[in-house]
């Protein structure tokens, strides 16, 4: 199993290899003689339901046979655990990060459990954001200082930090280059919000092996900003696709 942290929204024409790569761990893990399930969650807010969960699915149904398990995440609705008891893949979309945080965490548990069991995980963006043990679900200040754009803040002030699905052992920020959100991934790490982070750009994505694997692979176009403590704050090394 892996797990799959994509930069940016679902893009199958620009992006195809994470749907590629998700698809062929599912079909690892599924068992033989039956359509896959695949769990989509998606955040809508007055918008269509449907079409959130087709932008995540739709690309998934030319390469598997599956039937999509829709978990909406309207606003007072949070996920049922029970719901992740019997798929073989989740794929969580993009959107307000804080509204993805509110939806998943009661179901964090069901989640990571699911995923050590074999399962794999496809996060879009926010969906890549709330995946860590420690999450930077949004904001764009750091003790009064801005750190990024107050279009990214996900509308939140002061970046946030919060207890997360338990995937990755490091915190997750997207759109790193094109949005300027490494500077917000930067500051994090430089306050001791949290010691470890990975700015991913658009048209890319990280992959791990395993739940709290510290070890990933770089896919796609991008560049992925590992941020670590180091003495005087944070040190910054880029990695890419090999």
């Amino acid at each position: 199993m892996s797990i799959f942290l994509a930069g940016a929204g679902p893009d199958p024409l620009g992006f195809p290899d994470v749907f590629d790569r998700f698809v062929e761990d599912i079909r690892r893990h599924a068992a033989p003689g039956r359509a896959a399930r695949v769990a989509v969650a998606v955040h809508h807010h007055g918008g269509s339901l449907q079409d959130l969960v087709e932008a995540c699915a739709g690309p998934l149904r030319p390469r598997l046979d599956c039937e999509v398990v829709a978990v909406p995440l309207a606003e007072g609705r949070t996920a049922d655990p029970a719901g992740f008891s019997s798929v073989d893949g989740v794929v969580v979309g993009g959107g307000l990060t804080p509204a993805y945080w509110s939806g998943l965490f009661p179901a964090a548990t069901a989640i990571s459990g699911l995923v050590a069991g074999g399962a794999p995980y496809l996060g879009f963006s926010a969906g890549a954001m709330v995946a860590p043990a420690r999450a930077l679900i949004g904001g764009c200040r750091i003790n009064g200082v801005d750190v990024c754009g107050e279009e990214c803040s996900e509308g939140l002030d002061a970046v946030d930090v919060r207890e997360g699905l338990g995937l990755v052992p490091f915190a997750v920020d997207v759109h790193a280059a094109q949005a300027g959100t490494l500077s917000r991934a930067v500051g994090a790490v430089a306050a001791g919000l949290v010691e470890w982070a990975v700015a991913i750009d658009e048209g890319t994505a990280v992959v791990l092996e395993s739940v709290g694997a510290r070890d990933y692979e770089v896919i796609g176009s991008g560049n992925c900003w590992d941020i670590r403590t180091a003495e005087g704050g944070a040190a910054v090394s880029v990695r890419t696709a090999r």
